[in-house]
């Protein structure tokens, strides 16, 4: 399924997360202007996984997840690096869930 099969907020965001797909994700990670590494897929994933699993992860738990997966301490300048846009905010939004509800990144 391509991205403009799907229904989306007036923000981007996919209405259903369950029409997410990997092809999805990579059609809105061109429309972030992101060029996606295997580390920015982990970061989409685990945020994926952690928001259906019915928790929002922000971006101190994103870090701590992806530091321990990739084997080294992360900074916030890093994240951001590689999502712009606040990695919680960016990833859930390639990630195909909801809008974060959250505010500020703690």
């Amino acid at each position: 399924m391509a991205l403009d099969a799907v229904e989306r907020t007036d923000k981007g965001y996919l209405v259903d997360a369950n029409e997410w797909t990997e092809e999805i994700a990579a059609e809105l990670f061109a429309e972030e202007g992101i060029e996606p590494t295997e580390e920015h897929w982990d970061v989409v994933r685990y945020v994926r996984e952690e928001t259906l699993g019915g928790n929002e992860p922000n971006e101190r738990g994103i870090m701590k997840a992806m530091g321990k997966k990739w084997g080294r301490k992360l900074t916030s300048k890093e994240m951001y690096e590689m999502f712009p846009g606040m990695p919680s905010k960016q990833g859930l939004k390639i990630g195909g869930c909801p809008m974060s509800t959250r505010k500020g990144g703690y």
